[in-house]
């Protein structure tokens, strides 16, 4: 009896750490030509102003299917300091060997941080981020630059530095035409500034959304029924140096709550990938209702709002395609020239997948009639 009970807490000691080790997949496609790799580049450890050792992020960026993560600990703030001495790349190389133990790509940063103007900025690619520690905030983005880092600018819309309005200050041009500034965070932990996608539109700037996580993950993302903000880069290949030629090249979206924002040249493949039409035929008629099947197979619901009733029929006016779900959507006969109509032309915007400044994706669902 005594060797059942120890055999059995033995079971459940591994049956719990097993648990504790799964990882949870981002189900959200490949496009034509392109992997879609699931990237966070701004989070923090005790090597700055975060909570947490560095391998607690590579652990966490692996349990919730991330496929590259950037460190980027603050040059200039650093409240443990007394406690936990070492220079800026010491998380980095702390983390590294975990990281490539657990296939996370991770990828040398650090964060300058100064007050408005310029900010906060993010330094990615880097080579030594002890290099950066300078009193002049440009000098600092420069050497970045220098040694193939890739600039971006953090949270522009963060209330502490821009509490009545989020501007484009004179010194975010200089970056830019210096050719030091290329992308920004149009969303940050929980906030989402509109101002930053209508600037990476204008000035073709990269976006990117970002956890910028002090915390342990599990304390502002619930796994069971969130994520964490994520950029999706658009790379040939999963490797560091693809993500850095996929982001110098402006190929990305941002997957923030239930929405993603970026190109309709990405966002329309992405949208097609996921939405499977699953009724063969319709054979709808004048005064007839009947339905067609939809398969969505990512890990968003797709808001589609109706544009235009088609020829001869009629469809519902709003429709959610549920993540991992088949829904029916309803299209009903009003004129003999529905006879005439061999396929059948759902048009849809897709109101949570954002593809410019007040601009939704338009979509076209195409079912055979006959």
């Amino acid at each position: 009896m005594v060797r059942y009970f120890i055999t059995f807490l033995l079971s459940v000691f591994i049956s719990l750490n097993l648990n504790a080790q799964s990882r949870r997949e981002i189900q959200i496609p490949d496009i034509p030509g392109y992997l879609t790799l699931k990237c966070d580049f701004h989070m923090h450890t005790v090597f700055s102003d975060g909570a947490v050792w560095p391998t607690v992020r590579v652990n966490e960026a692996w349990e919730q299917g991330l496929d590259a993560i950037a460190i980027t600990d603050h040059i200039e703030y650093r409240p443990h300091s007394q406690d936990i001495k070492s220079d800026h790349n010491r998380s980095y190389e702390i983390a590294k060997p975990l990281a490539d133990q657990k296939g996370i790509i991770l990828i040398r940063g650090t964060e300058i941080t100064r007050k408005m103007p310029p900010g906060h900025l993010n330094a990615i690619f880097i080579t030594n981020a002890n290099l950066l520690e300078r009193d002049d905030w440009f000098e600092a983005c420069r050497e970045a630059k220098d040694q193939g880092g890739f600039i971006f600018w953090n949270h522009p819309g963060w209330k502490r530095q821009q509490p009545e309005k989020t501007l484009w200050w004179s010194q975010h041009t200089r970056l830019l035409d210096a050719g030091i500034l290329g992308g920004i965070e149009a969303f940050n932990h929980h906030d989402y500034y509109p101002e930053a996608l209508k600037w990476a539109f204008e000035k073709n700037l990269t976006l990117i959304a970002s956890s910028d996580i002090h915390s342990p993950i599990d304390d502002s993302y619930d796994a069971a029924d969130s994520h964490r903000p994520v950029t999706l880069v658009f790379a040939t290949e999963r490797k560091a140096e693809s993500i850095k030629y996929a982001l110098e090249n402006r190929r990305t979206a941002i997957y923030f709550k239930d929405k993603l924002a970026g190109d309709q040249k990405f966002l329309a493949p992405i949208f097609s990938a996921s939405v499977k039409i699953l009724t063969d035929y319709v054979r709808l008629e004048n005064n007839m209702v009947k339905f067609i099947q939809v398969h969505n197979n990512s890990d968003i619901d797709f808001i589609l709002k109706g544009k235009n009733s088609g020829l001869g029929f009629t469809c519902a006016k709003e429709v959610v395609l549920k993540a991992h779900r088949t829904t029916m959507i309803e299209v009903e006969g009003n004129s003999e020239e529905i006879k005439n109509q061999p396929v059948l032309k759902l048009e849809y915007e897709v109101t949570n997948l954002i593809v410019a400044p007040g601009e939704s994706l338009q979509i076209v669902l195409e079912a055979y009639n006959f």
